[in-house]
């Protein structure tokens, strides 16, 4: 089965008792049970929920994974395979890494004794010299944010099987119409579902898909006992959103690549980051380990200076000022105050994160619109 079916067939079937092709919603909290334990596979819906499900079945698919687990967010999914390690336990990381992610790494887990190093990974020579006797975890993710560099997957996970450590990436940037990481040898995926998966900016989500059949139990144990879980009416929403998720992605992906092409050649533009140009440093692994070169695009200006950054994102009008990605609609950001404000400035920089870079999530609306809007900012 092709992706494009996939992503509206894959482990879906008519609801058994009416036939409904949409999966309902079952927005109920408990189940009723003929005896003590004796139920139909759902007891509480903290535990489960038959809307979940779906959802989880049909992410498994894309993912190529033999199962998924759904949290209610795409931290609340960080933090439940993080509870999976103990104190002393080490985790080599991206240092270009979204900024929720750091926090949660160096505020929330580093304190209960779990170690952090945060390495350039698209060195494989860097993460090599990075392993130590009590790492347990490599952490990926790819395209990175915001500077969307490119680890080779295949590469990493050659040195964390032939030393028996879970590595798990971050596929929120991509999504599975572009790139799955499983088939590359991770063992894990992870997605921030809001974004591309939903793909309509209305309902919050994270996911984690794996045929680790060890490491889904202890998520399972996690979601349970945590209880970080997405209601039934944002997995529907994210559902519903799946099913559009490759005309979705190829369109933005296509306004993506003119874009960047665009402010390429713009006099007023210092840098581009985009893995679909050739001049970017990981162009060649990007054409070989995703399908396509995603429709996030970051740059700078010419002055480089944060004042003029914040004067050109004012400016726009059909790109607009938000956080998030991955929606139908064009977003227009600045990585520095508003998605990586929590990391500290000179870990930004020294990660080459400038206060001046602008990051773009490029939507379905018509590019010349677009380029248009971008065009008269400057």
């Amino acid at each position: 089965m092709k992706f494009n079916t996939k992503a509206i067939h894959a482990g879906q079937k008519p609801e058994e008792t009416t036939g409904a092709v949409m999966p309902p919603i079952f927005q109920t909290s408990t189940y009723a049970q003929k005896a003590p334990n004796d139920h139909q596979g759902y007891d509480y819906a903290r535990v489960g929920n038959p809307t979940r499900t779906s959802l989880e079945n049909l992410i498994a698919g894309l993912e190529e994974a033999d199962e998924c687990a759904c949290f209610a967010s795409g931290v609340a999914a960080i933090d439940g395979i993080m509870k999976t390690l103990r104190p002393g336990d080490h985790v080599i990381s991206t240092n270009d890494l979204y900024g929720g992610t750091y926090r949660l790494f160096t505020q929330v887990f580093e304190p209960y004794g779990i170690e952090f190093s945060f390495v350039d990974m698209t060195d494989i020579q860097e993460v090599e010299s990075a392993f130590q006797n009590n790492t347990k975890l490599v952490w990926m993710e790819t395209p990175t944010n915001p500077l969307l560099r490119i680890i080779d997957i295949k590469a990493v996970t050659k040195l964390t099987r032939s030393r028996n450590i879970l590595s798990i990436v971050d596929n929120t940037f991509a999504s599975p119409y572009l790139q799955r990481p499983l088939t590359l040898g991770a063992d894990a995926v992870m997605h921030s579902t809001t974004k591309y998966l939903g793909g309509h900016s209305d309902a919050i989500g994270g996911a984690v898909a794996t045929s680790n059949k060890e490491l889904m139990e202890k998520l399972r144990f996690q979601i349970k006992t945590s209880g970080a879980v997405p209601g039934p009416m944002d997995c529907y929403l994210i559902l519903r959103g799946i099913k559009t998720l490759h005309v979705r992605v190829q369109r933005s992906v296509e306004n993506a690549k003119k874009i960047a092409s665009f402010l390429n050649e713009h006099p007023k533009v210092g840098e581009v980051f985009y893995p679909g140009l050739e001049s970017h440093p990981q162009h060649d692994i990007a054409s070989q380990q995703m399908d396509d070169f995603g429709a996030m695009v970051s740059f700078s200006l010419k002055d480089d200076s944060i004042e003029k950054a914040s004067e050109f994102m004012s400016k726009t009008g059909i790109f607009t000022l938000a956080e998030s990605l991955g929606g139908v609609e064009s977003l227009i950001s600045h990585p520095a105050s508003m998605t990586h404000g929590s990391i500290p400035k000179e870990v930004r920089e020294k990660a080459g994160l400038k206060d001046s870079l602008i990051r773009l999530s490029v939507g379905i609306e018509d590019v010349d619109d677009l380029i248009k809007d971008l065009n008269q900012a400057f």
